[in-house]
């Protein structure tokens, strides 16, 4: 059955012919990593217009303009369909990714919203631990010591970053970590649920069931926006787009293990775009903690590699979830 996400992003074709041809004589994973690059600069963009959009609106204001887009985008392909597209198999499980899916954006927009850039994105990065142990008890994995081993070294890594007990602590570094591991979480349940449902399904639950859960909180909250806020708006849910389909066009060309090892340069961005937006620079522990992050994360993601699972190194777990 083909992958969600590649299903929705069925769009990723009009991308490809903005490619030059002397592109596709690069080997499969330079191919798939160049255009890795523009979706990782995408991802943090949209990152960094949420960050500026909040400072002065809501995140479920933002969340529902972001939805209405990602709607309008996806129209054709949802209705095209509709509405026996809403026949399920599994409405429960389809039910709790909404419930995850706004676990994630609602407690990682607000860890955005309220850290500085790059220790929310690196706290996000934990996302792959919480496949790990989801996979355990949703899809009977069975995990070696070694993977056990670098899902305690990375949490320690997180712990790094959060700092418990100190001033440099703040609640949060907590929803940035529980919106991973909403995000983690959303990985497994698609995986779950492509064994018997078809995208159009999958994406027509998430597009409706999400946009109808933060149209209340969204309406209630609702401040106009500025002509600049309504830029930064419009621009989050393009961008978001965008990145999505160069995402998948990266898994499309190049390795999965290779493509999700790279993702990682997204905190580099967010480095950049910390500094030169709101004066944010990393220091020695978030730098520390990043990295053990990261380098537990890849670890995982060459063991899945090797033991030839999928979860964590797809197209749609190393983009968005909502």
């Amino acid at each position: 059955m083909h992958d969600p996400s590649a299903k929705l992003a069925s769009g990723y074709l009009m991308f490809s012919t903005l490619i030059p041809q002397r592109f596709y004589s690069l080997p499969g994973n330079v191919q798939g990593g160049i255009i890795l690059m523009f979706a990782a600069a995408g991802f943090s963009t949209m990152i960094a217009l949420i960050k500026l959009a909040g400072e002065n609106l809501h995140v479920a204001q933002i969340l529902l303009v972001r939805q209405v887009i990602m709607g309008v985008i996806l129209a054709p392909a949802i209705f095209r369909g509709f509405p026996g597209s809403l026949k399920t198999n599994h409405l429960g499980l389809q039910l709790l990714r909404i419930v995850l899916a706004l676990i994630a954006m609602g407690f990682g927009f607000t860890a955005v919203v309220n850290m500085p850039l790059a220790d929310a994105t690196a706290i996000g990065f934990a996302k792959s631990f919480f496949v790990t142990i989801c996979a355990i008890f949703i899809l009977n994995e069975v995990i070696g010591v070694r993977r056990w081993a670098a899902v305690i070294i990375g949490f320690l890594g997180v712990l790094i970053i959060l700092r418990p007990g100190t001033d440099s602590f703040t609640i949060y570094g907590v929803y940035a970590l529980i919106g991973a591991a909403g995000a983690g979480t959303v990985m497994v349940v698609i995986r779950l649920l492509t064994r018997t449902e078809s995208a159009t399904t999958i994406m027509t639950y998430q597009a409706l069931g999400v946009g109808l859960a933060v149209a209340i909180p969204g309406i209630l909250l609702w401040k106009w926006p500025t002509t600049y806020e309504w830029y930064l708006l419009i621009g989050m849910g393009l961008i978001s787009y965008v990145a999505q389909m160069f995402n998948i066009l990266a898994y499309k060309y190049g390795e999965a293990s290779v493509m999700a090892s790279l993702d990682y340069v997204r905190l580099i961005y967010s480095v950049i775009f910390g500094y030169f937006l709101f004066s944010h620079s990393p220091d020695l522990w978030t730098l520390l903690g990043a990295a053990v992050i990261i380098g537990a994360s890849i670890y995982t993601i060459h063991r899945e590699a090797q033991n030839k699972q999928v979860l964590i190194r797809t197209a749609e777990g190393r983009g968005k979830i909502g």
